[in-house]
């Protein structure tokens, strides 16, 4: 096989994930968004988002396991497959029932089919491309997802404030389904596993040998880990929750006009994941491992201005204009980070661990984010009218962290 960037079967990945990320980026942008406009309640945004958030935890081990003993293709396939009706089935039922249960029971549904997809992703990269290509892969794969991301969130916004949320439903709904057709003819090298004993053994045995080679091997893998759990926490999940709830709630902007805005405010996120995907794979031999702390202080550093203009400023317009700016800035630096950590991870660790180390990777990466959407949630709503100090909270705790974890890079890879 000619395991380039230019072969068919990593384009074909490319291309259908072009598609379904696309369609994930709008349901996600639209679906919370719907539950927002209707309660108006930052409290009850971020307890549904962070619901969201734990079969993702759940099933990213297992869809390690699985994507290391199964056909990476046929795992992308079914789960497309299965999102697609996921959607249809939420469009049919959103206008009977509990509209806060059924919204959360599908977040939840999606964002556990995306904590079992992605580990078969970023495995199938050393399936199909040449170690001296993985890197650029990365980036490729990075770009394309902040790519989605970029007009998810604008194309949705648009479609959601012009003619409701069930337009948005159904262009997703083909998104998934065209994604899962063009994955059909993706061919991903496999070498089938032994298992010993039964599934669950199986399961407990890969788990365990993943954890060991992440504490033993390569424990930098490890401390690193517990450092972008923090920033997760404090940093993260904060512009999770202050991105919608400050654009649609507190500045002082239109209803409609501030769905648009966010939608936008969203695609400028993308946008930054996107400008630092293209340098990473520009910048690729340029960019030291041992460097990597200093992204992460960066992306601390970069939310200092919005807790200033809150403080400062009351026109809404002009801390719209800065907390987007910001996102911009923090999704640029932690898309350098990401892209740089995974070519790193993908190069120190064999083929048949390989999914299992980058599913507990996104496990512990996402544990915090729930507990941190929750937490943000609730203070925003209790210190209404002084939002400046909540984001100045996140960005304190952020900066220590990230100072600290430049440290750990530092001291691992001094010659």
């Amino acid at each position: 096989m000619n395991q380039t960037l230019r072969s068919k079967d990593f384009i074909l990945m490319v291309i259908g994930q072009i598609i379904s990320l696309f369609g994930n980026a709008a349901i996600r942008f639209a679906l919370p968004l719907y539950l927002l406009n209707l309660t108006g309640s930052s409290a009850l945004y971020g307890t549904v988002t962070a619901c969201a958030f734990i079969p993702a935890i759940l099933l990213s081990p297992v869809g390690g396991i699985v994507a290391d003993r199964v056909n990476k293709r046929n795992i992308m396939v079914i789960l497309d497959f299965f999102t697609a009706a996921v959607i249809c089935v939420f469009s049919l039922l959103m206008d009977k029932g509990s509209l806060i249960l059924l919204v959360t029971v599908t977040l939840m549904l999606l964002y556990g089919i995306a904590g079992a997809y992605q580990p078969s992703v970023q495995a199938s990269i050393p399936a199909l491309v040449n170690p001296e290509h993985f890197m650029a892969a990365n980036s490729i794969i990075n770009t394309v997802s902040s790519f989605a991301a970029l007009t998810g969130p604008v194309i949705g916004g648009i479609l959601y404030s012009a003619y409701g949320l069930k337009p948005v439903l159904w262009v997703c709904t083909v998104c998934f389904f065209l994604s899962a057709v063009m994955e059909l003819f993706i061919k991903i090298p496999f070498q089938k596993q032994t298992s010993k004993g039964g599934i669950w053994k199986t399961a407990k045995t890969d788990f365990a040998e993943s954890i060991r080679f992440i504490r033993k091997e390569k424990p930098v893998i490890g401390k690193a880990l517990l450092a972008v759990c923090g920033i997760n926490l404090f940093l993260a999940a904060m512009i999770t929750v202050a991105l919608p709830y400050l654009v649609t709630e507190v500045f002082d902007l239109e209803a409609a006009q501030a769905n648009r805005l966010y939608g936008f405010a969203e695609g400028a996120l993308a946008a930054g994941g996107l400008l630092g995907g293209i340098g990473a794979g520009i910048f690729a031999d340029r960019l030291a491992i041992q460097k990597s702390g200093s992204l992460i202080i960066a992306c601390a550093v970069s939310v200092f201005p919005l807790s200033v203009s809150l403080a400062f400023f009351s026109s809404g317009i002009v801390n719209y204009i800065v907390i987007t700016a910001c996102c911009f800035a923090v999704m640029v630096f932690s898309t350098v980070l990401t892209v740089q950590m995974m070519a790193f991870i993908q190069t120190e660790t064999p083929q048949n661990l390989i999914g299992k180390v980058i599913a507990v990777i996104f496990t512990v990466c996402m544990c915090a984010q729930p507990l941190g959407n929750a937490l943000y949630g609730i203070l925003f709503e209790i210190c209404k009218g002084f939002e400046y100090a909540v984001v100045l909270f996140s960005g304190i705790v952020s900066l220590i962290l990230a100072v600290h974890t430049s440290k750990i890079f530092r001291n691992f890879f001094a010659p």
